[in-house]
């Protein structure tokens, strides 16, 4: 089956683990991915991820969520950059999420960052996805 958005896939597999109170949600792998999920777990929204191989032999990342007290840490996460409609934010314009509690995630020249590390190496590029 082809995917259009693999990003947006992930993002909702995450989402609908959380809501189900899982511990591991496995997702199949690519870079841009392991990209997000390394910002994700430096952040502290998730406890980490491993690459594994898959029933049919294609390699996996299974992402271990985090809780507090029994809550999902990450309450919300969305897709802001879609296939269909690309965002793309300078340095000064990266959107903060609810005043700083939030992280945007932006894909650089520099590589896939947070939003407050993006400001720090003075680059915008394309806004990801964002997470409270």
């Amino acid at each position: 089956m082809s995917m259009n958005d693999p990003l947006g896939d992930m993002l909702t597999r995450i989402r609908n683990a959380q809501m189900r109170g899982k511990s591991t949600v496995r997702t199949p792998a690519s870079k841009l991915r392991a990209w997000v999920l390394d910002v994700l777990a430096g952040e502290g929204y998730i406890r980490g991820y491993e690459t594994a191989t898959g029933t049919t032999g294609l390699p996996e990342l299974e992402i271990s969520l985090k809780y507090y007290e029994g809550t999902p840490v990450i309450r919300e996460i969305k897709r802001v950059s879609k296939p269909g409609r690309r965002v793309y934010a300078g340095v000064k314009e990266i959107p903060s999420v609810r005043n700083g509690l939030g992280v945007s995630i932006v894909s650089t020249p520099k590589g896939v960052m947070s939003d407050a590390a993006a400001r720090t190496a003075n680059v915008g590029g394309e806004v990801l996805c964002t997470v409270f």
